[in-house]
């Protein structure tokens, strides 16, 4: 049974803990953050109280004092390692919102060291899932059709996809381009489009004209003729892969162009002007091992016995 004294300790954390947590969850609501960044910073934080209030040394001075904080969250952090058992990004997650906890605090980030990442490369489809994309492209619509090849060879951003204008894509009989006007950093760039991507897109600039209307400049627009959206585009994306049998955003078809230029050998800073990629070090993140190339590597070293 627990000594009085005790009781009452554990009685004024947990009433403490629970005041600064109600106070940090209404301050929070008011931070220009996403919905998901809230959601996680307001779950990391109640736990990491939660823990406080439990732990042999109670909650203490870690809510007050610079030093017992970055003791807490040091203790915490091994806590979450081995305890629970979570991941490094979770564990470096939990941390990014105590900061924010801290920082709500008026004490400033926990001076403590995050967790490091397996580097490896972005996520790209290898060639057989290229090939089932392409196919279920075919049976498409035209429009949906042309924002996969688009993608898939040109790398376009999602937010330079939906800025297309008509006058950007440069189609001719052997040659043809898509110019980005104002891409990340508000830079120009000039890309080119290969035959099979200036098929698709032929086709669809002959669909268009019989549903754009009169002075709508987007080069991609909806049944109804009005500017598709980023998020539109990407659910064609979407709504293409789900019936070739693959889960994935707009985004990977641009890891898969940047991840085959690379590959293939191609001069990184060749790679990083196709991309629109300001840092070369954003480049080299694609020629990185992948997961299946680490599997390969452990497989291959099988033999006979």
């Amino acid at each position: 049974m627990a000594h009085p004294e005790e009781a009452d300790s554990a009685s004024i954390n947990k009433r403490e803990g629970g005041v600064v947590l109600a106070e940090y969850a209404s301050w929070l609501t008011e931070q220009p953050l996403s919905t998901r960044t809230r959601e996680a910073y307001l779950a990391a934080v109640s736990a990491f109280v939660a823990w406080l209030e439990q732990r042999d040394a109670g909650q203490g001075d870690a809510l007050v004092a610079p030093r017992a904080r970055d003791l807490a969250a040091r203790d915490y952090k091994r806590h979450m390692k081995v305890a629970r058992g979570l991941s490094p990004a979770s564990v470096n997650q939990a941390l990014a919102g105590m900061d924010n906890l801290f920082r709500f605090l008026g004490l400033g980030a926990a001076i403590v060291r995050r967790e490091e990442l397996p580097r490896s490369a972005p996520r790209a489809l290898d060639d057989a899932q290229r090939r089932l994309l392409l196919q279920a492209a075919e049976e498409s619509t035209p429009r949906d059709r042309a924002i996969v090849a688009l993608l898939l060879f040109t790398g376009l951003r999602l937010s330079e996809a939906a800025a297309l204008r008509v006058a950007d894509v440069r189609i001719s009989a052997r040659k043809g381009l898509v110019v980005v006007r104002s891409g990340k950093g508000d830079a120009y760039r000039e890309v080119e489009l290969n035959a099979l991507v200036r098929a698709m897109l032929d086709e669809w600039i002959a669909d268009r004209t019989k549903i754009a209307p009169d002075g709508e400049t987007s080069f991609f627009v909806s049944r109804t003729g009005s500017a598709l959206s980023s998020r539109s585009i990407d659910l064609a994306v979407r709504r293409v892969a789900g019936r070739a049998g693959l889960q994935l955003s707009a985004h990977v078809l641009r890891h898969t162009f940047v991840t085959g230029l690379v590959r293939a050998g191609n001069d990184v800073v060749l790679v990083a002007e196709l991309a629109g990629h300001r840092r070369l070090e954003t480049t080299r993140r694609y020629s990185l091992p992948s997961k299946a190339d680490r599997q390969k590597a452990v497989a291959d070293l099988e033999i006979e016995f």
